[in-house]
């Protein structure tokens, strides 16, 4: 593994993704942070948005005024890396985005999804950054698309069934995903204030969400998909309905999932063990790049129930952003991510 120093640049710094890859950056040892920008906190020392962030020796400075680095994260908007990607490449070798930007492999994707592509000559040239799925496409890679958090969730917990031929992609699947009020961003308006959101389970994409298309593209399946809103801060945790066309054992289910994941360092398999936490859980992953998985069998309606946790903002977002550039870059791929997480805490 290498053990060279790379420079980097946040965009977005001071939102609560761009917070979390400086937290990151911070105590890796392969990157040094040569900049964080943001326009409405320029000037501002970092530790004035990220309070866990005090000893930080950095400002932030305008995304006007970009220094060249190694590497650039980019943790904005979707839409804004797209109109930007020629000045990123301006100033870095490697881009990693954090928005939905370079997810999807064509123009049409994006036509029907979102609202166009205006860079989508660079769609070819991305590779989607979940290692557990992506791994061997990774090394080497200059465009880095750091995957969705609920299509991480939810793929993650799909992929074993997938790869121990269980499930063929004809059978109905249904997704049931819940979210945490971090996934809407520092801005994330009334819907995730405190008043608004404490208590809820609220249903805020019931069909149509536009994740399914990096399911869709990656496991090559459509899925009937609802995402609620509910009371925790960071999380994402997906129980995935299944219904296989032939019978399934928990043998079975067993060897699936520890064939997909056994070896993975930052997968683990909880499924139906003593204590409280029996199944995956986003308060056991908070603050971490871990991913739970897990599953029951429901033989009397030949059914399947795939569980997944993870943390939105680490596994979903920043975590995997820093996890896919170890491993394009040739590091460890677990540097800079050996947080255990913590228990007992809060409101995850």
């Amino acid at each position: 593994m290498s053990e060279e120093t790379y420079t980097a640049t946040v965009i977005g710094g001071t939102g609560f993704t761009g917070g979390e890859l400086l937290r990151l950056l911070a105590g890796h040892p392969n990157f040094e942070i040569e900049q964080a920008t943001s326009r409405s906190k320029v000037n501002k020392t970092v530790g004035h948005s990220h309070p866990n962030l005090r000893e930080v020796d950095l400002r932030f400075s305008s995304p006007d005024d970009l220094e060249s680095v190694d590497v650039i994260f980019a943790a904005t908007p979707h839409g804004v890396s797209m109109e930007q990607i020629d000045t990123f490449y301006e100033h870095a070798d490697t881009v990693v985005d954090l928005s939905a930007d370079f997810r999807l492999n064509t123009a049409e994707q994006y036509e029907e999804w979102y609202d166009g592509h205006s860079a989508p000559e660079y769609l070819e040239k991305s590779v989607y950054a979940l290692p557990e799925l992506t791994r061997e496409e990774l090394p080497g890679a200059e465009l880095i698309a750091s995957g969705g958090c609920n299509a991480t969730s939810t793929i993650l917990g799909l992929k074993p069934l997938f790869d121990a031929d269980i499930l063929s992609g004809d059978e109905d699947i249904v997704v049931d995903v819940k979210v945490g009020s971090s996934e809407g961003g520092a801005g994330g308006g009334a819907a995730s204030s405190h008043p608004e959101r404490s208590g809820i389970v609220r249903p805020y994409a019931p069909i149509s969400h536009r994740h399914e298309a990096e399911i869709e593209q990656f496991l090559g399946i459509s899925v009937s998909f609802t995402v609620h809103a509910v009371d925790m801060i960071r999380g994402s945790s997906a129980t995935c309905h299944v219904f296989p066309g032939q019978p399934v054992s928990k043998g079975d289910l067993w060897q699936a999932y520890r064939g997909s994941y056994e070896d993975e360092p930052f997968m683990r398999l909880v499924a139906g063990g003593g204590g409280v936490y029996r199944y995956p859980e986003p308060k056991a992953v908070a603050g971490t790049n871990i991913g739970e998985v897990g599953f029951e069998l429901d033989p009397s309606n030949k059914r399947i129930v795939a569980f997944s946790a993870i943390d939105n903002m680490m596994k979903g977002s920043a975590g995997q952003a820093i996890h896919g550039a170890n491993v394009a870059l040739g590091l460890d791929e677990t540097a800079g991510l050996d947080f255990a997480g913590l228990h007992p805490v809060g409101a995850p």
